[in-house]
């Protein structure tokens, strides 16, 4: 069976966002990794026993309804690690996505404060995020519950913000939220967010 791998990022020195908690980040990160293969190499395993076990088909369905979870907890956490690489970077003011944005929102600052403030007055964990719909051409912000519920299909995520508290409570406690969400930002290598709009846009 081919394996999904784990992917190494060039993550320097953060605002904000403490080494430690990086580390410990990515370790969970590795762990979705390994769940997702895990999780494909069961579930033939527990096919074979579906005519002798009564209760091997349900097994196989849970291990179905897991894989979405892992799954998307892996390509999540890949968005997240990549646009902090190589360090913070400034969207062009002629950047191609700042002019998507500015067509659907007004302006950058009007879909930087929607993007925030979902992503702040949301309850429950999860991410915010940002995705490309090709279908019709257009951006659209949306909150995603845990690590799979609230995917909008057929589209492409060019950003996306862990809300989880694991992500920002050992730097900023439950009180800190905004404060990680302001230096996230601060972080970002928009160079980065902007090679995924190319690649999902064409």
């Amino acid at each position: 069976m081919k394996k999904f791998e784990e992917r190494k990022f060039n993550i320097p020195r953060l605002k904000g966002i403490s080494e430690k908690n990086i580390e410990e980040h990515l370790k969970l990160y590795s762990g979705y990794v390994k769940n997702t293969n895990s999780i494909l190499e069961k579930i033939p395993e527990y096919r074979k026993y579906a005519t002798e076990d009564a209760f091997a088909p349900y097994v196989v369905g849970e291990l179905g309804r897991r894989f979405s979870f892992e799954y998307n907890g892996m390509r999540n956490h890949e968005v997240y690690f990549s646009s902090f690489e190589e360090g913070s970077r400034p969207l062009s003011e002629k950047s191609e996505l700042r002019k998507v944005v500015e067509k659907e929102w007004g302006s950058f600052d009007s879909w930087q404060n929607e993007f925030k403030t979902q992503a702040t007055s949301t309850r429950g964990v999860g991410w915010q995020t940002l995705w490309y719909d090709p279908k019709n051409d257009r951006l659209l912000n949306s909150w995603i519950d845990e690590q799979h519920f609230g995917l909008l299909n057929g589209c492409a995520m060019i950003l996306g913000l862990d809300m989880w508290e694991h992500a920002f409570v050992a730097d900023y406690q439950p009180s800190g939220k905004k404060q990680y969400v302001e230096d996230f930002f601060a972080n970002l290598n928009w160079d980065v967010i902007e090679e995924n709009f190319k690649i999902a846009s064409n």
